[in-house]
């Protein structure tokens, strides 16, 4: 999870420096088509790995991939209108969705330090969004379905990882979200690259796949309703790129909404270390 944050962190702020030349579905193009590109490489030399690139579960990968593509266009729309730190913390209450979801549809179960973590989570989105200030304008409920939309991927990825390999659900996840976004783009946009886009380029393409194989592998290894709460740390760090890289204040509200959902997730933490 250390290194999904990282990632994501990465290719929100690599979304940022290309989004005034190129458009959302040009942008993840590059990412899926390079992330295709790179898969298969790693198949070549690598004949383990063959074994995913069958085609399993078919119906399951294409559910997920059309609701994530739907989603992670939203959340790379929401980067081009809103400051970096409240598209994040709204992102933030897919964890809170990821939990309730969980019970049912993967019958986990809901424990005293999840329920916290979950409440205290809300908590701090209402904090950070404050109900009828600016903050709430078109733009952030559009994060909020968005947000809604990770979560019910979340609970897809974690179903895939009880039977497909971290490289099967990454490369069907490219290969079927790339015609969707090609399906966004009209001419030759890759005549518009330059060399100043190249490192930005590298940070959607290497952030956009690394950050996927982390969470996945997360999921693999955890319960949904413990991975994805981890995920709220990015609020902190991503308003410090925000301040630093593009001069956005630092909303004293971000803060203490984030001490509210980080305060439960410690709690949650300490709460299933004791249980185990």
């Amino acid at each position: 999870m250390s290194g999904a944050l990282l990632s994501f962190s990465a290719t929100a702020v690599a979304v940022r420096a290309l989004a005034s030349t190129f458009s959302v579905f040009e942008i993840l193009s590059v990412r899926n088509a390079s992330g295709v590109l790179i898969l298969l490489i790693l198949a070549l030399f690598k004949p383990e790995l063959r074994p995913g690139l069958r085609p399993r579960r078919i119906k399951l990968h294409l559910t997920r991939n059309v609701l994530h593509f739907a989603s992670t266009d939203g959340w790379a729309y929401s980067l081009t209108l809103l400051p970096l730190a409240t598209v994040f913390a709204l992102e933030f209450t897919t964890p809170a969705w990821v939990a309730l979801l969980a019970i049912p549809l993967l019958r986990e179960h809901m424990n005293q330090g999840r329920l916290v973590a979950v409440t205290l989570g809300f908590v701090g989105v209402l904090v950070i969004l404050r109900p009828g200030a600016e903050t709430l304008q078109p733009a952030s409920l559009l994060m909020l379905a968005v947000a809604f939309g990770f979560a019910l991927v979340g609970i897809m990825t974690k179903r895939l990882t009880m039977t497909e390999s971290t490289f099967s659900i990454l490369f069907f996840m490219n290969l079927m979200q790339l015609p969707m976004n090609l399906m966004g783009v009209s001419g030759a946009f890759w005549l518009k690259i330059d060399p100043s886009h190249i490192i930005a380029l590298i940070g959607v393409c290497a952030g956009g796949l690394l950050s996927h194989y982390c969470l996945t592998n997360a999921y693999r290894h955890g319960d949904a309703s413990m991975v994805v709460p981890l995920d709220f740390l990015r609020i902190p760090l991503i308003a410090l790129v925000g301040w630093r890289v593009y001069g956005e204040a630092l909303d004293p509200y971000v803060f203490v909404g984030s001490a509210c959902i980080i305060v439960g997730i410690l709690y949650s933490l300490r709460n299933e270390a004791k249980s185990a």
